[in-house]
């Protein structure tokens, strides 16, 4: 079994996997990422912060849709840690 962790909101709002409807995703499920890294938004009051990933590791799966409300503390995305 991969080492994973997941991803949680730090915030409720509404999360996006993309900064504009025409820009691509900023990461897709297989993608590697770096501890730092965005790989999503959470739009607040028109406010937009950065969720990031404080691990390296490759992105195994979203678990909400793209422009789903969220609550703090819901697993956002699964990272199989490297």
């Amino acid at each position: 079994m991969a080492n994973t962790t997941t991803i949680e909101a730090p915030m409720p709002g509404v999360f996006y996997r993309r900064s504009d409807p025409e820009e691509p995703s900023f990461v897709e499920p297989g993608d590697r990422v770096e501890a730092g890294d965005t790989i999503a938004l959470i739009g607040v009051m028109k406010n937009f912060n950065d969720v990031t990933t404080d691990v390296s590791g490759t992105v195994r799966e979203f678990l909400v849709e793209n422009e789903a409300e969220i609550k703090a503390g819901d697993g956002l995305a699964v990272i199989e840690i490297e």
